[in-house]
């Protein structure tokens, strides 16, 4: 048993042009979800939106700004910094320094420079200069970019193995590092 409400109108009962109308303005919307979804895959295989008049994201940059913005985005601005300095450890070292000691290689996560001497009493002075060329680095890089420098003596010749070795010997290599 339903019971009406005096108080409530009651919605009009649509006719057959009131649906029309109605399934109408459905379709139209449908057309224009499946026409923006056509025009998208459009844009995507032609290889995205085009350039219009005003400047955007997509627009040519000069080189210098698309490598630091590709530089920045990427979080490399450390590597890259350490870099540089290798590229112009003479001119923060000095001359006779660089001569002798050149920097190997920069790990980020220890924040360790690696730098190799041509000689062991060469070592043994980069070694009692490092608490200055850290000083040094960081002054020209940022606070904490370089924590430690790590140095290296010289190689030494390659190791030979024959039938002529004493067994546990490391030969003249005993002597260098």
């Amino acid at each position: 048993m339903s019971e009406e409400l005096p108080d409530r109108p009651r919605p009009p009962e649509l006719s057959g042009v009131d649906l029309a109308r109605q399934a109408l303005v459905a379709a139209k919307e449908q057309a224009r979800a499946r026409g923006a979804a056509a025009q998208q895959k459009k844009q995507a295989r032609r290889g995205g939106l085009r350039s219009g008049a005003r400047a955007d994201g997509r627009d040519p940059l000069p080189l210098g700004a698309a490598i630091n913005r590709l530089i920045t985005e990427r979080g490399w601005e450390t590597p890259a910094a350490v870099g540089g300095v290798m590229g112009r450890w003479p001119q923060l070292v000095g001359p006779e320094v660089a001569q002798h000691c050149e920097p190997q290689k920069y790990d980020e996560d220890a924040r360790v420079l690696t730098v190799q001497c041509d000689s062991t009493a060469w070592a043994t002075q980069l070694r009692l200069l490092a608490p200055t060329l850290v000083a040094r680095l960081n002054e020209d890089l940022g606070h904490g970019t370089v924590k430690v420098i790590k140095v290296l003596g010289p190689g030494g010749p390659a190791r030979r193995y024959g039938s002529l070795r004493a067994p546990g010997s490391k030969g003249p290599g005993d002597t260098y590092g």
